[in-house]
């Protein structure tokens, strides 16, 4: 695996390093002993899947609040995605700043998201699927959400949204109050 940090401290973008041959290509997309290299040490507890139909769709910004917070790992295995990222982290020199990178099944790219940051994508193609890697288990009643479009932030998005879930459309504005997690 290549580890390529991102502008926002503790996040990379991962290039799987397959083995090729006439019958296809198998390639590690974890190892404990790699990943460590990045000062990644957790486990992945919660392994999830999901799968959006139509192009456009964004799903996001979405974090767990302390003592919940997790690293994810996201990759896309049908389809292609802007996967994007904000940092939330109270303190930190990119407060608010966001990042964002093409994921898809043909460039096998993952991105690795440490906690305090807020995370959504958009579709680029339609039926999309991805895998994520949470360091903790989900926590009902511990989420937080930003807006997709909250000008304090600025995500640009390479498509219109046309199509937001009803809990992401309500996410509120960030404001003075707003000191980060």
């Amino acid at each position: 695996m290549i580890f390529t940090p991102t502008s926002l401290a503790g996040s990379y973008v991962i290039d799987l390093e397959p083995f090729s041959d006439e019958r296809g290509w198998f390639a590690r997309f974890y190892c404990k002993n790699e990943f460590q290299q990045i000062g990644h040490a957790q486990e992945w507890v919660q392994l999830n899947h999901s799968f959006t139909t139509h192009t456009g769709t964004v799903r996001g910004m979405h974090f767990q609040l302390p003592p919940f917070r997790e690293i994810k790992m996201v990759r896309c295995i049908a389809g292609a995605i802007f996967d994007v990222i904000v940092d939330i982290r109270k303190d930190s020199p990119t407060f608010l700043q966001w990042t964002g990178v093409e994921l898809s099944a043909a460039n096998r790219k993952m991105l690795y998201i440490p906690e305090g940051f807020a995370h959504g994508f958009q579709t680029l193609t339609d039926n999309c699927e991805l895998i994520y890697h949470h360091s903790a288990a989900y926590a009902p009643g511990s989420e937080g959400g930003i807006r997709y479009d909250d000008p304090a932030i600025g995500i640009t998005w390479p498509l219109p949204v046309n199509n937001l879930s009803a809990r992401d459309a309500s996410h509120p504005y960030l404001n003075e109050h707003f000191k980060g997690i």
